[in-house]
């Protein structure tokens, strides 16, 4: 097992990554501007002021460990002023990046996001094709899906700096479900779960996609088992197997992606949006956890006043 140190360990998807990958046996430091509440007994908890590149160079040499999974970042969309959160991301990303370098740690992860594409852009997007993939160019139009962005062209940088003997990756993890959330807890825009399912204009602005955030741990622990194998600084999309849609996603894009008809054609039965089949294929990494498995009887009421679905609570790997 190993000493795998997570920046960001206290948000919705940090949470979750600290406690699964403290579940598998790995010693985990979790790092946060500051302590969590309710700290995780397992994991060992710092706090740090990630901007400074002073205090991250000391953090990580002090902590030894032997992978860095930076999840630290303004994490929301126009959730502070646009040059807040590209400076905020961009700086965080490149001190990470290079404090874990210089400490000797072999395994680099940064969290990027699939907005760096630039759907939702208010002047009109439309994609190549569909399913997007990690092919897909980048079309970034605010400041966070930029500084994402940004995080993915440092750990290329990094990788081209270091050549094979440091090994990066970036990868892009679909909307977080936090566990809590699949039982009724509000989801990062303030809506529950069902809410977005029964009004799909909620999820539309996501194109419909979605992650368990255990789900996502997996994809980590396969991700940092095989770095020595993908091309270093590459990139992964990060999704669950299906779209948070109950229609098929050929009929439901068009209504919200103008001129989308043709291009979201194929996307039928529960097909999503965003493909996986990089992450399958090069990491053997499939997701196990689905809306129509998690979501609890009584998760919410939703907006439309419609039934509540019914479905088997997942176990819970944390």
């Amino acid at each position: 097992m190993s000493r795998i140190l997570v920046t960001g360990g206290s948000g919705r998807l940090g949470r979750s990554v600290v406690a699964g990958l403290a579940g598998a046996g790995h010693d985990v430091v979790s790092v946060d501007r500051s302590l969590p509440a309710d700290p995780h007994p397992a994991v060992e908890h710092r706090g740090a002021e990630l901007t400074d590149p002073g205090s991250t160079h000391a953090l990580i040499r002090d902590a030894r460990p032997d992978a860095v999974i930076n999840l630290a970042a303004i994490a929301v969309p126009f959730s502070a002023p646009e040059h807040v959160i590209l400076q905020t991301n961009a700086v965080i990303a490149h001190n990470v990046a290079g404090a874990a370098t210089e400490a000797g740690v072999r395994r680099i992860v940064m969290a990027s996001s699939p907005t760096v594409l630039g759907y939702g852009c208010p002047a009109g997007w439309l994609p190549p094709s569909f399913p997007l993939t990690e092919e897909t160019p980048p079309r970034p139009w605010h400041a966070y899906g930029l500084s994402k962005h940004v995080a993915e062209q440092v750990a290329q940088m990094f990788a081209a700096a270091q050549g094979g003997s440091v090994r990066y990756a970036s990868f892009r993890p679909c909307y977080v479900i936090a566990p809590e959330e699949w039982e009724g807890a509000p989801t990062q825009q303030g809506h529950t779960v069902l809410e977005r399912l029964d009004d799909p204009a909620l999820a539309a602005p996501a194109l419909f996609n979605y992650v368990d955030a255990r789900d996502v741990t997996s994809f980590l622990e396969a991700l940092l088992e095989r770095m020595g194998a993908i091309t270093n600084g590459d990139t992964f999309l990060v999704g669950a197997a299906d779209a948070l849609a109950r229609r098929p996603l050929a009929e439901v894009v068009p209504e919200f992606v103008p001129g989308s008809e043709r291009l979201a054609a194929g996307l039928t039965g529960t097909a999503p949006a965003f493909s996986i089949d990089k992450a399958r294929r090069v990491l053997g990494w499939e997701p196990v956890r689905t809306w129509r498995t998690e979501l609890r009887e009584g998760a919410g009421v939703a907006a439309s006043g419609a039934p509540t679905v019914t479905g088997r609570h997942g176990e819970d790997t944390a």
